[in-house]
């Protein structure tokens, strides 16, 4: 399933093979660094730019003897280079080659991940425009509050998302940083300048401050980023899942020929994508989670981090632009059903107009709990009793005896509730 949302190159971007190209790119950039400070000689520069390159079995090979990935990585590319690969590596560490290029990797998977967000926020934004003034209940706590409209339900998730993109944004700039410092970050067979033309090739910034690696809280920043971009997604789907229920029925999901929705039930038609989205968001939340564990790691490094980020690197990745593209898809098939958008606004009686009573009546001098009390006396016996509560409340002696016939008919008017949706509009998507 996850195929078929996935974008290729989010897939290619965490395959070992491309892992070891990002270190072999780290590496070639620090040899290029070298040879501009005229450390390594023209000859052997050019020997290394014609013949660095590996064999991805003859990499496992090697590690099952040596069990040091980077040591198997470099005794591969020596194998290829010769006499002019004893350059390669040079005064550097291997978490210099491995941060290093998980800096270029989480960028660049980064870049695929706004993309996607930006597809999506398009996607919602073209719902809002569509349905904007189209009228729906407002629900607090499940229950019928005042209404809305389904444009300003989108245009509220819009809002959020593009709070989602400022913040993976910063946090994507906070990973395009790399180091190269030596064991302990001291420079002591390297130089800051050497770095600097390093991660200037790679596109990089040199991280200000490094131990043996780069410091975890950015990737924290990075992780509980998509985490949050992850709980907005769940968000969206579960008013998406509530707003399909039976009873509700506002939206459904596109249900294509053939599909099926039970195997037993041949009637079900179910919100399976906003169920999937909502379960795979609580894996990027989980992820999160241990990417702020590695942050204390043990003086200048430990290796406890590690394990860890094989796995979550690609896992929160490759999730979210999954999670991404089946949400914008999931928008872009979305059935409305205005239709029971208006039967649902009915099924309580109009009891929504209740505050509009309640204003009316202290705007003719009531105190509020006194208004409020007649007010609610109305709706309550509406409620008990099935009846419309512009009916009730019209024909309801207390209320008459403070509001005229124009008084309850601009009360009831539903039009009042969507006075200021164009100005909402305008401040979240700009007056253009």
């Amino acid at each position: 399933m996850i195929e078929r949302y996935s974008r290729p190159e989010m897939a290619r971007l965490w395959t070992l093979e491309n892992k070891f190209r990002a270190w072999l790119e780290v590496e070639l950039a620090v040899c290029e660094a070298w040879c501009e400070q005229g450390v390594i000689p023209q000859d052997d520069m050019q020997t290394i730019r014609e013949k660095a390159d590996f064999d991805l079995d003859r990499i496992l090979e090697i590690e099952q003897r040596t069990k040091h990935d980077v040591i198997a990585f470099l005794t591969a590319v020596e194998e290829k280079v010769g006499p002019a690969s004893r350059w390669i590596h040079l005064g550097c560490t291997s978490s210099d080659i491995v941060d290093t290029a998980n800096g270029l990797l989480l960028t660049r998977a980064g870049r695929i991940i706004a993309e996607g967000l930006e597809n999506l926020l398009a996607s919602i934004k073209r719902l809002a425009d569509e349905h904007k003034g189209r009228l729906c209940m407002g629900r607090t706590h499940g229950i019928h509050a005042e209404p809305t409209s389904f444009g300003l339900k989108l245009t509220g998730f819009y809002a959020e998302f593009k709070r989602h993109q400022a913040r993976f944004e910063a946090a994507r700039e906070g990973m395009r940083v790399g180091k190269i410092s030596g064991a302990v970050g001291t420079y002591a067979h390297l130089s800051p300048e050497l770095e600097a033309l390093a991660m200037k090739r790679l596109g990089l910034e040199p991280d200000p401050f490094s131990t043996q690696i780069v410091q975890r809280d950015r990737h924290a920043h990075y992780f509980t980023a998509l985490a949050l971009l992850a709980g907005g997604i769940e968000r969206l789907g579960t008013e998406l899942r509530h707003l399909q229920r039976t009873e509700v029925l506002e939206v459904e999901e596109g249900f294509s020929k053939g599909q099926k929705g039970s195997s037993a039930m041949p009637h079900k038609k179910n919100p399976i994508s906003a169920e999937n989205l909502c379960g795979l968001s609580r894996l990027v939340r989980t992820n999160a989670m241990a990417s702020m564990e590695n942050m204390p790691l043990w003086h200048e490094r430990d290796i406890s981090h590690s394990s860890v980020e094989r796995v979550i690197m690609p896992d929160s990745t490759i999730l979210m632009d999954y999670i991404l593209a089946r949400m914008a898809g999931l928008l872009d098939r979305l059935k409305i059903n205005a239709h029971n958008m208006d039967r649902n606004l009915e099924g309580s009686f109009g009891l929504f107009y209740s505050q509009r009573l309640l204003v009316k009546l202290l705007d003719k001098g009531l105190q509020r709990q006194k208004a409020y009390e007649m007010v609610q006396a109305v709706a309550l016996r509406c409620w008990e009793e099935r009846k419309a509560f512009q009916t009730e409340a019209a024909a309801d002696a207390a209320l008459c005896e403070h509001l005229s016939p124009e008084d309850f008919a601009d009360a009831f008017d539903p039009n009042y509730y969507l006075r200021y949706e164009s100005t909402i509009y305008d401040r979240v998507y700009g007056k253009d």
